[in-house]
């Protein structure tokens, strides 16, 4: 397994074709706008050479049988994706933001699935091609790219109906020895930091687009792919040198446009082409694997239960009563998530191949409360925090000779706390709740893995309502749909 200092020459190693505010960007590691998301990478590397942590941050290959990260696992049992749940609560608790690991890990574990249910209808040899490229990963400990969400342009328009056809990524031309594809993925999470891209399609496909129905793995460097930075809120108090204004001084997250301008892909690492009848398979398991992925929401809710319970004390209003109460309610809530994550986990099973899934029910259930839950326990937190939350002046007036000490006096609180401890405490629940933060705990809550009207048509789906009907027939004596010979 590789350590953090091997983690970050290897990325350097990279070159890859980034551009920000116009210009191409030579040096990723050094720029301050992108090096807190490569420190909450680096976090998954050291936290899994923690003795107290490897139970959790380690699993062993099914390939090899070596001990490998366990972002690059496929999940042999139940306990297996227990463990993957605990995994993202611990490393939200650590790092407060998204570690950008768990979409790589998630296509991982649904490539291991499909590859196999297409070989077996179709005698296709996808199965060999993704094990090999799943040695390279495990053997190497790479980070991998999970690229779904394609531009998409007018929604109401299949992918070849679309005025401009590159609007879903798509095979332009086959080859002997591979395929060329074009188009581009947007909100790449963490794809900056990541050595792997796992392309896959975004949504149930027919026949009529089959160019699309295609999934592939290339080095994230390759030519033809270029990268461009999305921007976030407070984005640029990064690069100020004023630490304190960041709120979270060591960890954040970023989020790209991936642009394929023609790039070749042989065939030894395609592993779906134009098998667009999988695509809806795919698609399903994949969003029941990331919508668990989403414990990791639990851990930044901790920071933020944290920030709130020392912002109330250092404000002087922590014994309130109804203080008190909010609290309880943010914790009732951050450990009603837990529960929900833990119970798909635990309701999981294996697929025809022997990898195992989450319950899909209960994922979606889960993934449908993480859009609702976080924006009530931010809420909360704005709540305790008081207006000094939006209204708080910079660093740089901290520590200037005139304003400092007017700072010190003015926005002083409980006796016990110092006002730069305030101040730090109420820019963390700013970062968090309406800055930079915000996009990996509330925004991505919400559109990530699926909106929620994604999660209710699976919610629909999925429930037996037949089943619950009978029960209520029964008890009641209605007897239409009842056996000819059922008895009370």
């Amino acid at each position: 397994m590789m350590t953090p200092e091997h983690y970050e020459q290897s990325m350097q190693d990279l070159n890859l074709a980034v551009y920000m505010f116009g210009k191409r960007v030579s040096d990723l590691g050094s720029e301050p706008l992108l090096r807190p998301s490569r420190n909450a990478v680096a976090k998954t590397y050291e936290m899994a050479h923690r003795p107290e942590h490897q139970a959790v941050m380690t699993a062993t290959s099914h390939l090899s049988g070596k001990q490998i990260n366990r972002f690059t696992h496929i999940f042999q049992n139940t306990q297996d994706l227990v463990l993957k749940t605990r995994m993202g609560r611990l490393l939200g608790a650590h790092t407060g933001c998204c570690f950008q690991r768990c979409v790589g890990m998630d296509a991982l574990n649904v490539l291991s699935i499909i590859t196999h249910a297409i070989d077996q209808a179709k005698g296709t040899s996808y199965t060999e091609r993704f094990n090999r490229f799943l040695a390279h990963v495990q053997e190497n400990d790479l980070v991998c790219d999970g690229a779904m969400t394609d531009p998409k342009g007018d929604r109401s328009l299949a992918p070849h109906e679309q005025a401009d056809p590159d609007l879903y990524l798509r095979v332009v031309e086959e080859r002997r020895n591979g395929i060329v594809v074009r188009g581009a993925k947007a909100h790449q999470t963490g794809a900056l930091n990541s050595h792997e891209v796992i392309v896959m399609p975004t949504a149930t496909l027919r026949e009529a687009d089959r160019e699309y129905a295609v999934s592939f793995a290339v080095p994230a460097n390759t030519s033809g792919i270029t990268y461009i930075l999305g921007r976030q809120s407070c984005d640029t108090r990064r690069s100020e040198n004023s630490p304190m204004d960041m709120g979270n001084l060591y960890f954040g997250g970023h989020e790209v446009l991936m642009v394929f301008d023609d790039v070749f892909v042989p065939w030894e690492r395609v592993f779906m082409y134009k098998e667009f009848e999988y695509t809806g398979p795919l698609v399903e398991k994949f969003t029941a694997y990331h919508r668990q992925s989403y414990a990791c929401k639990v851990g930044v809710g901790d920071v933020l239960i944290g920030a709130t319970q020392t912002v109330a004390e250092y404000n002087g209003v922590a014994k309130a009563s109804h203080v008190r109460d909010k609290i309880v309610e943010m914790n009732h809530l951050n450990e009603s998530l837990f529960c929900a994550t833990l119970a798909c986990a635990y309701e999981g099973h294996a697929e025809p191949g022997g990898t195992y899934i989450v319950d899909s029910l209960l994922a979606n259930v889960f993934k449908h409360n993480i859009a609702q839950f976080p924006y009530v326990l931010a809420r909360i937190a704005q709540d305790i925090a008081g207006g000094l939350v939006v209204t708080l002046p910079s660093e740089a007036d901290f520590r200037a000779p005139v304003t400092g000490p007017l700072m010190q006096k003015y926005y002083r609180g409980a006796a016990s706390a110092s006002t730069e401890n305030r101040m730090r405490i109420l820019r963390l629940i700013e970062a968090m709740t309406m800055g930079s933060l915000a996009v990996g705990y509330l925004t991505e809550s919400l559109h990530g893995a699926g909106s929620p009207q994604a999660q209710r048509i699976m919610i629909a789906r999925l429930v037996n309502m037949k089943e619950k009907q009978s029960f209520a027939k029964k008890l009641c004596g209605i007897q239409e749909d009842l056996p000819a010979d059922y008895q009370p």
